[in-house]
């Protein structure tokens, strides 16, 4: 495959504009001191101070500064997204807007990637610049995610991380799913995951942009990933196993209750209705629950199958036939 450039720099941004300009100058440093071509591409993502006026001037003094400005903000996932899209270099690095990402990072990252071969490289902030109360919640959030996820990164959710080309080009980062990129690049049949440590800058200019609720929707997130991972091309054999097994047990108890009362009423006991047995209450309601999830995964199949998209897959390589998204050999 042919590259347009050595790397491109993603860098989201929201109300930034103290930290943009020696931001990019560093990148450039960095550049020039080791002879990359590069781009940088600025997603305002809704920036309500100056952010944008400073991208302008960026891109006119810097002919590599590149921008993409939201009419209000959508999130850190959409700006990767709409980024991810439009990148041309070899290697893909993205980085935070506030400085506490080191571009002095940047010459390692590319080697472990071009030379290692990973299809990606999650930064490891093992020293942070950051408050108890964003830091234990933090490692917690990650030993959760490494034990469901499988993959053995220590911070999940750094934005300090390197990438192939062909990794951004072949996931769909959306809603809150920028803390799982590793997960979803897995998914799409990138298993070459590494790590690095990395300089944690403490923060120059403003204040950090995220609140708590981050790490509940961010378990919320991770479930919902890993189920779309494994079900999204087969929903029934979730749901229908599901229902199944809720169906068959509530059928069980019923028909144990049923015998029960048949086999006492014969020997001349006198038992309470069937009617008036909590359990019986219980069996059914397994029995209605079991049902509707077998429905769900029957209806959650036919939308799957005519949605259009239900036979797309990751085509590594091709021989004697050619596609404008996939390398021929």
């Amino acid at each position: 495959m042919t590259y347009m450039l050595d790397i491109s720099v993603v860098v989201p941004l929201y109300n930034e504009d103290e930290s943009l300009i020696e931001l990019v100058h560093w990148i450039d440093k960095v550049m020039l001191e080791n002879a990359y071509s590069y781009e940088v591409i600025l997603v305002d993502d809704g920036s309500t101070d100056n952010s944008w006026s400073v991208v302008e001037n960026l891109n006119q003094q810097f002919p590599s500064v590149k921008g993409i400005r939201f009419r209000r903000n959508y999130g850190k996932s959409a700006a990767l997204h709409s980024a991810f899209q439009k990148v041309v270099g070899r290697v893909v690095i993205t980085m935070d807007a506030d400085l506490q990402d080191s571009p002095d990072e940047i010459p390692g990252l590319f080697k472990m990637v071009v030379d290692e071969k990973f299809d990606l490289v999650s930064g490891w902030k093992k020293k942070r610049h950051d408050p108890l109360g964003k830091t234990i919640p933090s490692k917690f959030f990650n030993s959760v995610t490494r034990r469901i996820s499988k993959i053995d990164l220590n911070d999940f959710n750094c934005g300090l991380k390197a990438y192939r080309l062909e990794v951004v080009k072949a996931i769909e980062v959306y809603g809150e799913m920028h803390r799982y990129i590793p997960l979803l690049a897995k998914w799409a049949g990138f298993y070459k995951i590494g790590e690095k440590v990395v300089e944690h800058r403490a923060r120059k200019f403003g204040v950090s942009k995220f609140g708590f609720e981050r790490f509940l929707n961010g378990f919320l997130d991770l479930m919902s990933i890993t189920f779309m991972g494994k079900f999204s091309k087969s929903p029934m054999h979730f749901f229908g196993s599901l229902g199944t097994l809720l169906f068959g047990i509530g059928f069980v108890s019923a028909a144990y209750l049923g015998i029960r009362k048949l086999i006492f009423m014969y020997q001349g006991y006198l038992l309470m209705k069937l009617t008036d047995n909590p359990f019986f209450y219980l069996s059914l309601t397994c029995m209605i629950l079991g049902t509707q999830l077998f429905l769900a995964g029957f209806i959650s199949e036919l939308v799957s199958r005519s949605s259009g998209r239900s036979n797309e897959y990751g085509i590594l390589k091709m021989v004697g036939l050619t596609d404008d998204n996939t390398e021929v050999i």
